[in-house]
């Protein structure tokens, strides 16, 4: 993989953040914005814990899924609580994924405010909260409704892989779904992962290589694919904003709608067939981007 840094900056002016990173679909890290929200210093693990600590939650665990492995089903059950001091006790590799907390406590609302100097198009029903324990992983992947999203790190730290939704193709990406054929995991730390062997393509990937702290905000273009490795429990939460453009929201309604509804019914259908035109059309895909940089 050839990686970069990302672009850091305390503060932007809507004109600059639109010029040299909206529209270029560019990604940067802001370590200003939420220093202003009072949820900078007010969310906290035990803060959570008094408000939804009683709520059940969905836990995932770091085994990467397979062809057959149903869409986002979790691995166990706990509640907040539990979770929050299972993850107190040292590394555990299991993330909450999705927790709309806004539903059960939503005086959060009134804890940040949307940057709508930066962008407009705020999904404002669905703001979201990740967190994981110390050594979990959000595998490589994109997300299905190709928002853009505004990534705040209220907790911990967190190592990010980002790539452009074009190398799409270097990454394996399995047709009709959202995920990365390879396995990303603990990517620097003589793992094995990624397999260049098996996953050549890999080599010629560009992308982006970065460390969310405390306060810092990540603005992650639509499309882009993403990789976390959570180095502290932590949690985050994203705000989603829709394309500008009717062709971006229509390509977000087809992924949510067509896409992702083709895949679940081959997989119930066919899934042994499905599995192999899948894996086909990976390699040839992924050959094709080899050749484009032999010649």
């Amino acid at each position: 993989m050839q990686l970069q840094p990302v672009d850091k900056v305390e503060f932007i002016s809507p004109e600059d953040f639109k010029n040299n990173y909206y529209l270029p679909k560019k990604p940067l890290v802001i370590t200003g914005l939420a220093k202003q929200w009072p949820a900078y210093n007010k969310w906290t693990w035990d803060y959570f814990k008094e408000i939804v600590g009683d709520k059940k939650v969905g836990l995932y665990n770091n085994v990467k899924s397979d062809a057959y492995t149903p869409i986002n089903t979790a691995d166990d059950y706990k509640t907040f609580g539990e979770y929050v001091d299972m993850i107190k006790q040292g590394p555990a590799g299991w993330r909450i994924f999705l927790f709309n907390i806004f539903d059960h406590a939503p005086q959060l609302i009134q804890d940040f405010t949307w940057p709508e100097d930066l962008m407009k198009g705020y999904v404002k029903k669905y703001p979201m909260l990740f967190t994981g324990g110390q050594t979990s992983i959000t595998h490589m992947h994109f997300d299905i409704d190709l928002s853009h999203i505004l990534h705040t790190q209220f907790a911990g730290r967190k190592k990010v892989l980002l790539f452009r939704h074009e190398e799409q193709h270097k990454l394996y990406r399995k047709p009709f779904e959202v995920l990365s054929l390879a396995d990303f995991s603990n990517y620097n730390q003589g793992s094995g992962n990624p397999d260049y062997e098996k996953f050549p393509a890999l080599k010629y990937a560009k992308g982006y290589e970065l460390i969310l702290e405390h306060g810092d905000t990540l603005f992650m273009p639509a499309g882009y694919w993403h990789h976390m490795e959570y180095l502290d429990s932590g949690f985050a939460m994203s705000l989603r904003a829709l394309q500008s453009t009717l062709a971006g929201k229509a390509k977000g309604a087809w992924n949510l709608f067509g896409m992702r509804s083709i895949d679940t019914v081959m997989k119930k259908t066919y899934p042994k067939w499905w599995y192999n035109y899948k894996i086909k059309q990976i390699n040839k895909l992924a050959d094709e981007e080899l050749k484009k940089n032999f010649n």
